[in-house]
């Protein structure tokens, strides 16, 4: 047994803890501050100084049915990871439960740094939808005028298929020697010329099939049309703007400051250090922080990062009409990067607000984040072991049905 102050200040409790120290540090307002490593003086200089002031983070723990169930979840070895839940601007829930690296006992912080997986293919949307929004490139535009030399069967491909999976260009993980490509590093231009050595698994814009490629070659196409390289363009056009210093993307397999991610075996819990996110550039490099990503989910769903009508864009439902449901569900709406559906219908109780969402899972980590846009209500559940996708989704949905007053969810529906 180990105490930990229960917030700021407050009186301690006895905890258990299976996986490790359930650290607690926290937030009030949506603020964000995160503790970074030393810089050197061209970083310092470099870095914007009109970005919005970020007070200290701190422990928030208002959502009290999911502080009790994650209390139980973490001590009895079964959650491991971070929690936000915001509803307009306050913070409803900020917490971490375990260890950033458990082989040196290095507990989690409000402000670890998680790889972000596919949740990364919103960012590159939105940098395509801004380079339209500044007259750059249209995503009704070929991909070919962007691509060169470009293989005959993409004469029909449009950006907009990129970003919506609509392509046909088959994923990374359909195609022969994955596992060798898994483990290779490799450049934008490397992947987009392994892209073309395949054909097409459907006519571009007739069904839909979830393809990180697809978000690679975009990748490739805002490098071309801002002038820069992809980590760059981000970089200057979002990240250093909106003051989000704990992110990035890792395209060098340098360390960043990224925590470890694990999976659960026979054997137990084991680290997955090897995540090379060189391979998914555009699709699953992004690497952030609970708050970071609650500056930048507000930033979206507010206004501050397109026009109105990309917004709409990317929003919009680009699947074709007969696409199948999925699993026994009503089918997810197919964004740029991004989804919709009623997920509470996938939890017991059931509850039916629509939520915009993405999933994340690689290397070791699992990840889901939410956004109810009636209620302004924004859902990040991070962890960094693979293997807990039904506790992340659960939590996920628990966290905003408590936020919105809905029943709180005790199971998922099977």
């Amino acid at each position: 047994m180990f105490e930990v102050p229960r917030t700021a200040g407050g009186h301690p409790r006895l905890v258990l803890g299976v996986l490790g120290a359930l650290v607690l540090g926290g937030a009030v307002w949506a603020g964000v501050a995160t503790s970074v490593a030393p810089k050197s003086d061209a970083a310092l200089v470099a870095e914007r100084s009109d970005a919005p002031p970020r007070p200290p983070v701190v422990v928030v723990e208002d959502l009290p049915k999911l502080a009790a169930r994650l209390d139980r979840e973490a001590a009895a070895g079964r959650f491991m990871g971070a929690v936000l839940v915001a509803k307009g601007d306050r913070v409803l829930f900020r917490q971490v439960y375990g260890e950033a690296n458990y082989e040196q006992d290095r507990p989690l912080r409000l402000d670890s740094r998680f790889r972000l997986a596919s949740i990364s293919k919103q960012f590159t949307a939105v940098a395509i939808l801004k380079l339209q929004d500044e007259g750059r490139l249209s995503v009704s535009d070929p991909v070919c005028e962007w691509i060169e030399p470009c293989p005959a069967a993409w004469r029909d491909i449009r950006i907009g298929h990129l970003l919506s999976h609509t392509s046909g260009i088959p994923d990374l993980m359909a195609r022969p020697g994955w596992g060798m490509r898994r483990t290779t590093p490799a450049t934008l231009t490397e992947l987009t010329e392994d892209s073309k050595r395949f054909g097409l698994q459907f006519a571009p814009g007739t069904k839909v099939r979830y393809d990180n490629a697809g978000f690679n070659l975009a990748a490739a196409i805002v490098e071309k049309a801002s002038g820069k390289p992809f980590q760059t363009y981000m970089r200057d056009a979002f990240f250093r703007p909106l003051g989000m210093k704990a992110t990035g993307l890792d395209l060098d397999g340098g360390d960043h400051g990224v925590i470890m991610g694990y999976a659960n075996f026979p054997g137990g819990l084991a680290a997955q250090p090897n995540a090379n996110t060189s391979i998914v550039a555009g699709a699953g490099a992004v690497y952030s922080t609970l708050d970071d990503l609650l500056v930048w989910q507000r930033a979206l769903h507010r206004g501050a990062l397109l026009k109105p009508a990309s917004y709409q864009q990317m929003l919009a439902d680009h699947a074709p009409a007969d696409t199948p449901n999925e699993r026994g569900h009503p089918r997810r709406d197919w964004g740029y990067g991004i989804f919709s559906n009623r997920l509470g219908d996938q939890v017991r109780p059931s509850f039916q607000d629509r939520q915009i969402y993405h999933t994340g899972s690689w290397g070791g980590f699992r990840n889901l984040m939410l956004y109810q846009p009636d209620q302004d209500v924004t859902v990040i559940v991070l962890s960094n072991n693979y293997h807990l996708r039904d506790q992340v989704f659960l939590i996920a949905q628990q966290g905003m049905a408590e936020a919105l007053g809905r029943e709180f969810p005790t199971a998922l529906a099977r």
